[in-house]
């Protein structure tokens, strides 16, 4: 999760965050790039009085200003639709859990048990424990298996919401009458913390989405004992 004075994004967590990481730093230097050579050239023109009387008529230096812009968008959507389409891709999912959006809590039901779903509530300040995060747990967390893929639907019954977990790279819109899916895979156990990304009412800061990511085996007790 997210620490104080943070500047960088959250550590990855799955292949699909560390590819958007890559693909951010990749951008970051082309940009880094660019700006230090408008800067150098800005300096030039400030600094030196010299100037050449054909260098606005110059077929060349138009055809290069014309030709590098293009070249470098190039490298930068190539790597981006590369990303797009792994988002997309559903790939044999091991489980599928359905949430649902509500004013102001969410709700989970794995689809792939008879009867195993959950409402998941922000714990409020005053009952904390020592060492919780205020703002960020709940009475139910979404516990999923590790490297395995799951499948999350993902709805509203109310107005729009969005569930969103920035360490797996996830941010999916919940809107009411529609069904979005996405995948998330994750490469190592642990407890994985986001909220609801869309403004949603008076309450939208106060939805907080835990995830714990737990070995197989300790998944199936888990769903045993909740079953």
């Amino acid at each position: 999760m997210a620490y104080p004075m943070q500047l960088g994004f959250q550590d990855a967590t799955s292949p699909i965050m560390e590819e958007l990481l890559h693909f951010h730093d990749h951008t970051l230097m082309i940009v880094f790039l660019i700006s230090s050579l408008v800067l150098y050239i800005i300096s030039l023109m400030l600094t030196t009085k010299l100037t050449h009387t054909s260098t606005m008529d110059a077929q060349e230096v138009e055809t290069v200003w014309t030709i590098l812009p293009a070249v470098i968008l190039i490298m930068i959507a190539l790597p981006s639709l590369r990303i797009l389409y792994m988002m997309d891709e559903i790939n044999n999912p091991s489980l599928t859990v359905k949430t649902m959006g509500h004013q102001w809590y969410w709700s989970y039901e794995y689809t792939d048990y008879e009867d195993l779903s959950f409402d998941s509530y922000m714990i409020p300040t005053s009952e904390l424990k020592p060492g919780e995060l205020r703002l960020l747990e709940v009475d139910n967390r979404v516990v999923l298996p590790m490297e395995m893929t799951v499948r999350m639907l993902v709805s509203s019954e109310d107005v729009l919401h969005s569930w969103a977990v920035p360490s797996l790279g996830l941010k999916t819109d919940a809107i009411p009458g529609r069904l979005n899916q996405t995948t998330l895979m994750s490469t190592r156990p642990g407890l994985f913390y986001g909220q609801c990304s869309e403004i949603c009412g008076s309450n939208h800061s106060f939805m907080p989405i835990v995830l714990e990511l737990v070995p197989l085996k300790y998944f199936e007790k888990w769903s045993a004992s909740m079953s």
